[in-house]
């Protein structure tokens, strides 16, 4: 599809799934580099709801041993930032001492990724790495290192591939800008 309406908006085709796949192909290929052949077992830690497509998609392609948990936090309403994220659903497994692989859908602004990464140092996460499936570095503000990301966009507001309007939009496997 070349344009799709979710709810008042009108959002049209950006970026096709087959690069989207290639590029998320490509930032699983860092991630084994960095991660083969290690000796403790890093733990993937996806960000809910809009991670669920680009951490499946991803996982397909690592190929070291790792675990796979997830958290739900939110800073979004609509399409803006609504502040400091809030945290919805915790972990049942304790991190502390472990190595953490934070998977995010996108990093704009960073105020998610930033109070996460407090989040996970509390606990005493012994190292932690962030990997987006987007970053918009003209917003981003944050002071967390982004050490992995597949793609870099402008500012614009997207839907697709896990990311949503609304909670609406997030099937589809291409990626969607709003007119």
């Amino acid at each position: 599809m070349d344009r799709i309406k979710l709810h008042d908006k009108y959002f049209r085709l950006l970026i096709p799934h087959e690069k989207i796949e290639e590029a998320v192909r490509e930032t699983a290929r860092q991630l084994n580099r960095d991660y083969e052949g290690g000796n403790d077992i890093p733990v993937f830690l996806s960000v809910l709801n809009g991670s669920f497509m680009f951490t499946a998609s991803l996982l397909k392609y690592t190929t070291f041993l790792s675990e796979l948990s997830f958290v739900k936090l939110s800073s979004y309403s609509g399409m803006s930032s609504t502040g400091p994220a809030r945290r919805l659903i915790g972990l049942s497994d304790s991190l502390k001492g472990r190595r953490v692989i934070i998977i995010e859908d996108i990093v704009d602004s960073g105020r998610t990724i930033t109070d996460m990464y407090a989040m996970l140092r509390e606990m005493g996460v012994e190292d932690i790495r962030v990997c987006t499936l987007f970053l918009k570095p003209a917003a981003y503000k944050g002071s967390v290192r982004i050490d992995y990301h597949a793609m870099e966009i402008g500012n614009e507001f997207i839907v697709g591939f896990g990311l949503d309007y609304d909670q609406l939009g997030r099937q589809f496997q291409d990626i969607y800008i709003v007119e």
